[in-house]
């Protein structure tokens, strides 16, 4: 598996060299939560634009931004300009499914790829008709807001039956798991089916990162 770590628990004072210390542990990605205080309780935005420009001037890993917001349209365009690798958009957001394709085209159109996030209470079959549409399937192993949760256990499943729905269909399509995610569940995840994890505390807190990332890559 990949591994996109959050940096939404990284202390601002010594933001730089826990960028660095990451960069050189072998994170794939950087998981950049954006969180507006409307769609979901904290708000980030202020943080994750200045950690994104920081980001932007010092590494070639690329970003990985996950947008937790209301006004999904103008957050897509505040995040481009950081040229990330995907963005990822909160299937939940969106009024109809016409309003959610034509946000997937416009990322699209400004050359980066898309993701589409569910909260733990959405059914997998409602993005099944979408899946053709991005890149990623991003599912939310614990609530979104807040980190530090821990993994709510009937999501892996879910992972499980995505999975298989894709196989059957021939789809080109990374999963992607964010929430409570560490060096003891992320086994459980692999074997789901998931492509890449996202996690934060567990790698920010452990006393070695670089072991704490090659633990979740090869579980």
């Amino acid at each position: 598996m990949e591994v996109s770590a959050s940096i939404l628990s990284v202390e601002k004072e010594n933001c730089i060299q826990t960028f660095y210390n990451l960069e050189t542990a072998g994170t794939d990605y950087f998981h950049i939560d954006v969180m507006d205080g409307e769609f979901v309780e904290n708000n980030t935005v202020s943080l994750m634009i200045e950690y994104a420009e920081y980001l932007n001037s010092i590494t070639n890993v690329p970003l990985d931004v996950h947008l937790m917001v209301k006004d999904v349209m103008e957050f897509i365009k505040s995040f481009l300009v950081f040229e990330p690798r995907n963005i990822t958009i909160h299937y939940e957001t969106a009024e109809t499914e016409e309003q959610l394709l034509e946000w997937i085209q416009y990322i699209k159109d400004n050359n980066c790829k898309v993701g589409i996030s569910i909260k733990p209470d959405t059914e997998v079959e409602e993005i099944y008709s979408i899946l053709p549409y991005v890149h990623t399937i991003l599912i939310m192993t614990v609530e979104p807001g807040k980190g530090g949760q821990e993994l709510i256990a009937d999501t892996i499943e879910k992972i499980s039956k995505l999975k298989k729905y894709i196989d059957e269909n021939n789809i080109e399509i990374d999963i992607e798991a964010d929430g409570g995610i560490n060096t003891e569940n992320a086994k459980f995840l692999q074997e789901a089916g998931c492509d890449i994890v996202v996690a934060g505390t567990s790698i920010i807190k452990s006393n070695d990162f670089k072991e704490t990332i090659k633990k979740l890559k090869n579980p």
